[in-house]
């Protein structure tokens, strides 16, 4: 048995939902309500449209400057700190006290130990 064919018409817009009249009105209220906002803001921060852009030559702040130049300053840092580290010289010349080549000082360390370091317990077997 064979079914009826059923016919369904071509889709097409339905000219009675809304007209263009309302879709001219709605985009017009939307625009209405934006420039309402931009205005409710301009009245509730009016110092918002001042150009607050730095003008150049900067002013010269007086003493003390920030740091200028941070990576120089650490290269400068690190070449005085690797200098101590590698050098002899006086660290407190009246009670004494001398600084020597870190290389050094490991060695020493190591083959005589640090005085007041506990050694090495014996094993017990």
């Amino acid at each position: 048995m064979r079914e009826p064919e059923i016919r369904i018409s071509d889709a097409r817009h339905e000219n009675t939902d809304i007209g263009e009249g309302f879709i001219w009105g709605a985009v017009g209220a939307s625009l209405g309500t934006l420039i309402l906002c931009a205005l409710i803001v301009l009245w509730l921060y009016p110092q918002s449209s001042l150009d607050r852009t730095l003008m150049l030559p900067l002013p010269v702040y007086p003493e003390p400057r920030l740091q200028p130049s941070p990576p120089s300053d650490l290269q400068q840092f690190y070449a005085e700190e690797m200098q101590t580290l590698n050098s002899t010289g006086w660290v407190d010349k009246s009670h004494g006290v001398v600084h020597i080549p870190i290389s050094e000082a490991m060695r020493i360390v190591a083959n005589e130990g640090a005085a007041g370091w506990p050694t090495a317990a014996a094993r017990p077997r």
